[in-house]
């Protein structure tokens, strides 16, 4: 019987397709995409609780007129002056304190000369007590006069003492070393006693008051190291110094007073964010770029001997630096894509670096 040409072209054309099929897979075998993996890492990493809060002065100092009703003469800083204890801020006129400095040196001078004129009075009246010279009357009178006198000294020498302080007080100087935060001193103006002219910040120590859940309140304690992000990104590490005693009745948080350094000089004023670091426990971690994210849940792709990549679904911890804590899901000792990741799909044939090389 002989063949129909269109039944012989059908079963070459059939030929050619199953031919086809083993050498166009061997074709997509070998586009398998290069990737790097890794295995995960064993780490000590401390745990950490998220907090958040307002930078803060450690300690603010008010700094006032003592006396009242002088006129500024000089005002020697301002906002923004760094300056030491003691330094002189602002002056006061004080010609009137020191005409009263000379009043009560003069009232001084004259109560020591009466109380030496009765002194030598009593001196004589205690000679003859009980000769029959004096009258007991008269003697007692010289006794009182003395003492009488004593006290008329003393009484002045605590007046001019008082004087020199209130001169010493026309000069208004800095509590302790600091930051000037504020002024409302103004060149001219009449103070009156307890009128507010500077703020200081003192040792410019600024602390950060973190808001941290009530939940956590017995594990955090004194000693903790605390970090805070500042403004561009940039981390500063501080100590906690004092835990408040009280949960708020509104947020049902607690504060932490964390203490910064001195020399990082973080803004007063500004809300950040942070961590606590409590006790250190081990971590099963992965490079964050193994990580891939897909409808919000995280993944992970494997590397099997076959060279084949398999999507694990894993659950995340802890981040530090560039690396993810994993808390399930993955085996620890499995070939970790590391990165390509995001353009792998499960069961792919991928091509290891160290193999293509």
């Amino acid at each position: 019987m002989r063949s129909s040409p269109l039944l012989l072209t059908a079963f070459l054309s059939g030929t050619l397709i199953f031919a086809a099929e083993p050498a166009l897979a061997q074709q997509n075998e070998a586009a398998a995409l290069t990737i790097a993996v890794a295995k995960p890492a064993e780490r000590q990493w401390p745990e950490t609780i998220p907090a958040s809060g307002w930078l803060k002065p450690w300690h603010e100092a008010v700094i006032a007129a003592e006396i009242g009703g002088l006129r500024v003469t000089d005002v020697l800083a301002d906002v923004g002056s760094i300056v030491s204890k003691d330094q002189p801020l602002v002056r006061l006129a004080d010609e009137t304190v020191r005409a009263e400095l000379r009043k009560e040196e003069a009232v001084l001078a004259s109560a020591k000369a009466d109380l030496a004129k009765a002194r030598a009075s009593a001196d004589r009246a205690r000679k003859v007590q009980g000769s029959g010279a004096l009258s007991e009357e008269k003697i007692t009178e010289y006794l009182i006069a003395e003492q009488t006198a004593i006290a008329g000294a003393e009484s002045a020498e605590a007046s001019l003492e008082s004087q020199k302080i209130k001169l010493a007080q026309a000069t208004i100087v800095a509590p302790d070393d600091g930051l000037i935060t504020a002024r409302s001193v103004q060149l001219g103006a009449v103070v009156s006693s307890g009128t507010e002219l500077f703020r200081l910040v003192r040792q410019q120590r600024v602390e950060w008051q973190a808001e941290v859940s009530a939940r956590y309140l017995p594990r955090i304690e004194e000693g903790l190291t605390a970090t805070i992000v500042g403004p561009e990104g940039r981390r500063v590490k501080g100590t906690v110094r004092l835990v408040g005693p009280t949960v708020s009745t509104d947020t049902g948080r607690v504060l932490a007073y964390v203490a910064l350094p001195a020399e990082a000089h973080p803004p007063i004023g500004l809300y950040v964010i942070g961590q606590i670091e409590l006790a250190t426990t081990q971590a099963i971690t992965v490079p964050e770029t193994a990580l891939v994210m897909r409808d919000g849940i995280a993944y992970v792709f494997t590397v099997d001997t076959d060279r084949r990549a398999s999507r694990v679904r894993v659950e995340t911890g802890r981040r530090n630096g560039n690396e993810v804590e994993i808390l399930s899901g993955l085996d620890p000792w499995a070939d970790v894509v590391t990165t390509g990741g995001a353009f792998l799909s499960d069961k792919a044939l991928v091509r290891v670096e160290e193999d293509a090389r």
